[in-house]
């Protein structure tokens, strides 16, 4: 379920501390930027009911889904949201294994090769190289060398439209993008022309 929505852009809009109000003309200025995929962190406020609004909007032709799920209860309170993806910070298998039950896509975040055979053992759709600041270019590149082809590597934390080309070259399939893209109080236009300087770079190294 996951690759079409990754053929289409594979960036992930992370809307941490986003508010319900306020989400789905955000939302649509995704969609309108070409985005596919969004994750509301469970750290923001009512972040199911933004989850809720943003299904019930924008439909089954975006992938929407929580972030900082840490609990297999919050697996379960997403998908009773709508939900369809599950972003881990962390690659704790029962999480994941309680994502891929209830018919969830699920990207563990990972920041070791034990963590990320672990996590594709347990059912990890794609895996969230994290926190990237510190996962550089060449770590990607030599994890690449040992895990299985086809293996999809996001990485986030501290991604801008002008860092992704060294890790695009190491491999990267993608990334989730948090601040740059999206900050707590930003209009929907705004986040409308962050995200499209996002694909302006991604396509440009395509």
């Amino acid at each position: 379920m996951l690759q079409p929505f990754l053929d289409r852009l594979p960036l992930i809009a992370i809307l941490r501390g986003v508010r319900a109000e306020e989400v789905v003309p955000i939302g649509r200025a995704l969609r309108e930027a070409g985005f596919a995929i969004v994750e509301v962190p469970l750290n923001s406020p009512s972040p199911c009911e933004s989850i809720r609004r943003l299904c019930q909007d924008l439909g089954p032709d975006m992938l929407i889904g929580a972030g900082t799920v840490t609990t297999p209860d919050q697996v379960a309170a997403v998908a009773e949201a709508g939900g369809r993806i599950i972003v881990m910070p962390h690659g704790d298998p029962v999480v994941i294994r309680a994502a891929k039950a209830a018919g969830l896509v699920c990207t563990p975040g990972i920041a070791t090769p034990t963590e990320g055979f672990a996590a594709l053992a347990a059912g990890a759709d794609a895996l969230k190289l994290f926190p990237a600041e510190m996962l550089t270019p060449p770590v990607l590149k030599a994890m690449r060398s040992v895990f299985p082809a086809g293996t999809r590597f996001l990485p986030v934390g501290g991604i801008t439209p002008d860092t992704m080309e060294p890790f695009v070259k190491a491999g990267a399939a993608g990334f989730g993008l948090g601040s740059a893209l999206y900050k707590p109080g930003m209009a929907a236009a705004d986040v409308g022309v962050h995200a499209r300087a996002f694909v302006e770079a991604w396509q440009k190294l395509h």
